[in-house]
């Protein structure tokens, strides 16, 4: 039997929102440590960065799986051009929260910089230390950051409006806590 719930489930829930602060979070240290002089606070930022990343991946991955196996609630009703919009600027959310992180550990491993993650653990090279190459993923890795920030805020605008505007229940079904 289909699920006719106007709410996404808790886990669906807890994973939006825990990924939302993750991203907002390294994007706002990329911005930040980007800035930076060389120091001893720029490579702990860089690390901590690329940690947000691997986590971001992770999250991403649960996220993916999850959605994958539970079906979401039935669209709010709104224009088919809305509908449309919606569902291809959540797909290409998902295909950012892949390629940002992927991009960023494919620059780290290329120059010549492992990803330790939590100082521990460290991963494998995603690719081979190459300083051309580094230098041609740097911009992409900015490039995808940046649309994906673009397509959060249009995301939020969105959400906001259904809420205010239209009043239609969207954001409710993505609210933490009860309906």
């Amino acid at each position: 039997m289909p699920d006719t719930s106007t709410r996404y489930t808790l886990p669906a829930i807890a994973l939006h929102w825990l990924l939302a602060l993750a991203l907002i979070g390294a994007f706002c240290m990329g911005l930040y440590m980007s800035g930076l002089p060389m120091s001893p606070q720029r490579l702990k930022l860089y690390n901590w960065h690329k940690w947000a990343g691997i986590c971001i991946l992770t999250l991403s991955a649960l996220r993916l799986l999850w959605r994958l196996t539970h079906r979401p609630p039935p669209d709010v009703p709104m224009p088919a051009w809305q509908r449309r919009a919606s569902h291809a600027t959540h797909m290409l959310l998902y295909l950012l929260f892949f390629a940002v992180p992927l991009a960023g550990w494919a620059y780290s491993s290329a120059a010549g910089f492992p990803v330790v993650l939590f100082g521990v653990l460290p991963l494998p090279d995603f690719v081979s230390p190459d300083k051309e190459l580094a230098e041609a993923i740097k911009p992409l890795h900015k490039i995808l950051a940046f649309t994906m920030a673009v397509l959060v805020l249009g995301h939020v605008g969105a959400a906001l409006k259904h809420h205010f505007v239209d009043r239609d229940g969207l954001l409710n079904r993505m609210r933490p806590g009860r309906a």
